[in-house]
């Protein structure tokens, strides 16, 4: 991004990767950026991977750009495109006037363009290569904090778990929540909060993963089994496999907590500072490191064992093993009452 604010083009982009978001925002910022509105009309074209070929691509790209310097070929959905290989006719000697802009989104991780391809080498060498990785969910918090804060805004923890959780871990989606909430916040707020997300997404500040997963690492069984009644009744909205895998990251995070803390008291290491353990129990940021510490003494290593040991065997049941007939509302009762037995 900062290449292109300085107009560093480079001859061809090859944005790929299983997130889409991030091939998507950089290409709008090249399509935005090289030309001007006035050229654009007679200089910018945008095929489709599914109604294009690599023969018509290869003779726009081969074209001259009508009163400008340069002239853009967008190729969107290129993963559609048949036999894209065959682009290395135009990527192996690239025209200096004509940038090359292709969006190769991948459907599954590890599906990308083949790298050993001639076509791809050739882009490596005359060009840009970016590959867009899906962050992990404990990366997700931070980039999500940083973008909502280029926007002039913060955001509440707790109002990022809620989003995550009605959305699930899809970047584009969770920035739209973001773009609406940004247009619909009182004039002047700084801070989304928890409210905001209640009132503008409608999601339940109250009866939530967030809530449950806070309730359980303090120990409060009334509040745990209200919410997870909810939960027994809203079986779509919340749905118990996303539920034990929220609860299982929480006591993995505990259970590396608990970790350090005896190779610290055991073995005379000192303590981790704050931000490598971040990294190193998998928190989402200071805020969940804290609440953690706040909550440790609640729970000892052989009890941590035992409860993640009881994820697994519930979430085998949340898929059918051994269920005995019962429902995801009930297995998660009968989850949280063991967890806290």
């Amino acid at each position: 991004m900062k290449d292109i604010e300085a107009r560093r083009f480079a001859p061809i982009y090859l944005l790929s990767g299983d997130e889409g978001y991030f091939v998507d925002a950089i290409a709008e910022r090249l399509g935005e950026t090289i030309l001007n509105e006035a050229e654009r009309s007679f200089n910018q074209v945008t095929v489709y991977g599914a109604d294009s070929d690599t023969g018509k691509i290869v003779m726009l790209c081969r074209q001259m750009p009508m009163m400008g310097n340069y002239q853009v070929v967008i190729v969107r959905e290129a993963q559609q495109l048949q036999k894209i290989e065959n682009l290395v006719h135009y990527t192996s000697s690239p025209q200096s006037t004509t940038i090359l802009i292709i969006c190769y989104k991948n459907k599954e991780q590890g599906k990308g363009i083949d790298k050993r391809t001639a076509f791809y080498k050739s882009c490596a060498k005359a060009g840009c290569v970016f590959e867009s990785i899906r962050p992990k969910e404990y990366e997700i918090d931070q980039w999500l904090s940083s973008h909502i804060s280029s926007r002039g805004l913060g955001i509440e923890p707790k109002a990022i778990a809620m989003l995550k959780e009605h959305v699930g871990m899809d970047i584009s989606r969770i920035v739209h929540e973001i773009d609406k909430l940004a247009v619909s916040i009182n004039e002047g707020q700084l801070k989304i909060t928890d409210s905001d997300i209640e009132q503008y997404i409608g999601i339940s500040k109250e009866f939530n993963s967030f809530e449950l997963n806070d309730a359980v690492i303090k120990r409060d069984v009334g509040r745990a089994m209200r919410i997870a009644e909810h939960f027994a009744h809203n079986p779509k909205n919340y749905p118990i496999t996303q539920t034990i895998i929220l609860l299982f990251n929480q006591f993995q995070q505990l259970f590396l907590l608990n970790y350090h803390m005896w190779q610290s008291r055991k073995r005379g290491v000192p303590m981790p500072s704050d931000m490598e353990l971040v990294a190193a129990v998998r928190a989402y940021n200071i805020h969940g490191l804290n609440s953690l510490k706040a909550n440790i003494t609640k729970w000892n290593g052989p009890q941590l064992f035992r409860v993640l040991g009881l994820l697994r065997e519930y979430d085998a049941k949340s898929k059918g093993v051994n269920s005995g007939g019962l429902d995801g509302g009930d297995l998660l009762k009968e989850l949280l009452l063991k967890i806290f037995m």
